[in-house]
C-alpha cells in the first residue's frame, strides 16, 4: 500500500528570519490495480510526463500491478499562515493550516485555461472564506456550463441530484468565491490537472478527512505563484511550474527576484537556475552553488 503524498510529510526550518515548509520527498510508489498514470499523477502530485521520464518507462505500455516507480514528491509550501487555506494554481495543490501548525497538503484539479478560445473557466486568485459545507450535495448547474452542454451537443441539465453521476461527488465545500467549490470529483484523473470549470476538484480520498477538519468561515486564498524558492539546512531550493494561465512571463526574471529577496544570490548556480526554469517539471531542486 501507497503512503500517499498527504502523509509522509518533511518540515524543514532553517535559522533564517523566515521558516519555510518543503513538504514530500523520494519514495517509491508500487502499482496498484486500476494504476494508470495519470490517476497516479493525481494521487502524488507529480506530473505523469516526469514520472514516465525518471523511471524510462514507455508510455505506450500497460502498467503491471506491482511495478514499482519511483517519485519525487517533494514541494515547497508557497505561503505560511496560521489558519487557513492556500491554493497554488500552477502547483495545483492545496495547503491546509490550522491552530498555528501546518497540517496536510493534497493534489487538486483546477480550471482549464481555455476551450475553443474561451478562458470563463480559469480558477480565479483571491481571498475567500469558507461559507457552507454539504454532504451529498445537489448541483445547480451554472448557465455557462447549460450552454457548453448544449455546444457540446450533450443533453443540458440544470439540477443534478445527489448520486454517483453528480460530478461534486459526496462532498463539498462552498467559498465566499462565486463558481468556485472546493468538492469531491467523480473524474480521478482530472486531478492534478486543468480540466474543471473552475472548481477545486479532489481525490475522494483526500476530501473526506479535510471536509471534517476545515470548518465554516476559515479563511482561505487562491494565489498564482509559478516559480518558489525555499531555504533549508542552508541549502537554496527552487521549483518552477509552467506558466499554465499567462500570468508571468518571465519565469526565469521570477526566479532571479526570489532568490535576490531571499538575500541568497551569492549561494546559487545560476547555470542550474537556468535549468530548472528552462524544464519547468514542478519538483524541487537544489541550486546551491
Amino acid at each position: 500500500m501507497v503512503t500517499l503524498f498527504v502523509l509522509f510529510i518533511v518540515i524543514f526550518i532553517p535559522s533564517l528570519s523566515r521558516a519555510d515548509i518543503i513538504i514530500g520527498g523520494k519514495m517509491t510508489y508500487t502499482v496498484q490495480k486500476g494504476d494508470i498514470l495519470e490517476l497516479i499523477s493525481a494521487k502524488l502530485g507529480v506530473d505523469w510526463r516526469i514520472i514516465a521520464r525518471e523511471n524510462n518507462m514507455d508510455t505506450k505500455k500497460h502498467l503491471q500491478i506491482g511495478q514499482q516507480l519511483s517519485v519525487n514528491t517533494r514541494r515547497i509550501a508557497p505561503r505560511i499562515v496560521d489558519n487557513g487555506i492556500i491554493v497554488n494554481i500552477p502547483d495545483r495543490t492545496l495547503y491546509f493550516f490550522k491552530d498555528g501548525k501546518f497540517q496536510k497538503a493534497f493534489p487538486v484539479g483546477l480550471g482549464m485555461p481555455s476551450w475553443r478560445g474561451i478562458t470563463i473557466w480559469r480558477t480565479p486568485s483571491g481571498k475567500f472564506r469558507i461559507t457552507g459545507k454539504r454532504k451529498n450535495p445537489t448541483w445547480n448547474v451554472p448557465e455557462s456550463m447549460q450552454w457548453k452542454m448544449e455546444m457540446e451537443g450533450k443533453p443540458v441539465k440544470k439540477i443534478v441530484p445527489p448520486g454517483p453521476d453528480n460530478p461534486l461527488g459526496r462532498y463539498a465545500i462552498d467559498t465566499s468565491i462565486a463558481r468556485v467549490v472546493i468538492h469531491e470529483t467523480i473524474w480521478p484523473t482530472t486531478v492534478y490537472q486543468f480540466r474543471s470549470h473552475g472548481c477545486i476538484r479532489v481525490l475522494p480520498e483526500n476530501i473526506e478527512n479535510f471536509f471534517q477538519e476545515v470548518e465554516i468561515n476559515t479563511p482561505g486564498e487562491i494565489i498564482y505563484e509559478p516559480v518558489k524558492v525555499g531555504i533549508s539546512g542552508g541549502k537554496v531550493f527552487l521549483e518552477v511550474h509552467r506558466d499554465i494561465y499567462g500570468k508571468v512571463k518571465d519565469l526565469g526574471g521570477r526566479a532571479k527576484h526570489l532568490i535576490e529577496e531571499r538575500g541568497v544570490s551569492d549561494r546559487v548556480d545560476w547555470n542550474r537556475i537556468e535549468r530548472v526554469v528552462k524544464e519547468k517539471s514542478g519538483i524541487v531542486e537544489d541550486v546551491t552553488l
